[in-house]
């Protein structure tokens, strides 16, 4: 495998990633918008980056083993598709899913791929 593909496929899942958590960090400014009191607006915005931090957390934990990466974040992907459909929004679960569906494969072609990728380190 040739250097820039090792690279390419190594950094790919972990920066598409930390886009995704910046991506669904956003839907948390929405809480400025509320007319909360300061503490109040503390609370909220801390409840609303939960899913980032979980993103984040499993971000951590698939860095070292990308099989795991690629159990989770599929998991997490199915986990939002069973809540927006129950919420009522299947249409959001695309948007969600989907990036999480990618992650979750590019970790698991990491693993599958980790000798090759290592070769060159």
């Amino acid at each position: 495998m040739k250097p820039p593909i090792r690279q390419l496929l190594f950094w790919s899942p972990r920066v598409l990633t930390l886009l995704f958590a910046v991506f669904v960090s956003l839907f948390a400014l929405d809480v400025f918008d509320e007319g909360y009191g300061f503490w109040d607006t503390v609370v909220a915005l801390f409840m609303h980056l939960i899913p980032t931090w979980i993103v984040l957390i499993v971000l951590a934990v698939s860095w070292r083993w990308e099989w795991v990466g690629a159990v989770l974040f599929v998991a997490l992907g199915l986990v939002y598709i069973y809540s927006a459909v129950g919420r009522g929004h299947p249409e959001w679960a695309l948007v969600i899913s989907g990036p999480l569906f990618v992650v979750g494969g590019l970790f698991l072609l990491n693993w599958l791929k980790r000798k090759e990728i290592r070769a060159g380190s």
